[in-house]
């Protein structure tokens, strides 16, 4: 489609520029990371892409090391470290992820891509997240980001899938924009950006 070849154009165009134009910007976060929280520089994890198929999603790591005591996902809070808040706050952790939209395994506006382990936990209709690229920024995104519950925010997703468009994804990424620029809707609660996706939903 012809839709679908300008959205890959426009990602590669906005992925070089980034990596090549913002490069300065890239090297002080992850010398930034590097000294305040060691190696690895990047936080990699393995998420749910186009039809399901597994991808590894790059970002700079924002919070400390696990400890045997710290593990879960609750003391995600304790380990995230006032420069990981700045860097998630301002979206800078996403820049890493620039990688994974050169190469295809994202889009810039889709359903944010979740962890493979979520895979058995969506309800039947909100698996029609997969019939399009997982993106940067989404209708979730711009309807109070992480502060949406998941029910509203996967539901969110499947009417983006449903009603998708070139002009519904400039309005995305119009309205994107401020809200980085604010931080608005990161933190759900103190330090925690949005909490996992319960296994047995009612």
């Amino acid at each position: 489609m012809l839709a679908n070849a300008v959205r890959r154009v426009a990602d590669v165009l906005v992925a070089s520029f980034v990596l090549i134009f913002a490069s300065p910007l890239l090297l002080a976060v992850a010398l930034s990371v590097r000294i305040r929280l060691g190696s690895p520089v990047l936080f990699r994890q393995q998420r749910l892409g186009l039809a399901g198929a597994p991808f590894e999603l790059l970002k700079f790591r924002t919070m400390r090391h696990a400890t045997a005591e710290q593990s879960g996902p609750e003391f995600d809070a304790h380990r995230l470290t006032a420069l990981g808040r700045f860097l998630r706050r301002t979206s800078l952790d996403e820049l890493a992820s620039m990688w994974n939209l050169l190469r295809g395994d994202i889009t810039l506006v889709g359903p944010r891509p979740l962890p493979t382990h979520y895979w058995h936990r969506f309800r039947r209709h909100e698996y029609e997240r997969f019939l399009v690229p997982p993106g940067i920024t989404g209708l979730a995104q711009v309807n109070g980001r992480n502060t949406v519950d998941w029910d509203a925010r996967l539901q969110l997703d499947t009417d983006y899938v449903r009603t998708r468009s070139l002009r519904g994804d400039l309005r995305i990424i119009r309205a994107t924009i401020p809200m980085v620029i604010t931080g608005s809707g990161v933190e759900r609660t103190a330090g925690v950006t949005m909490h996992a996706l319960p296994e047995d939903r009612p």
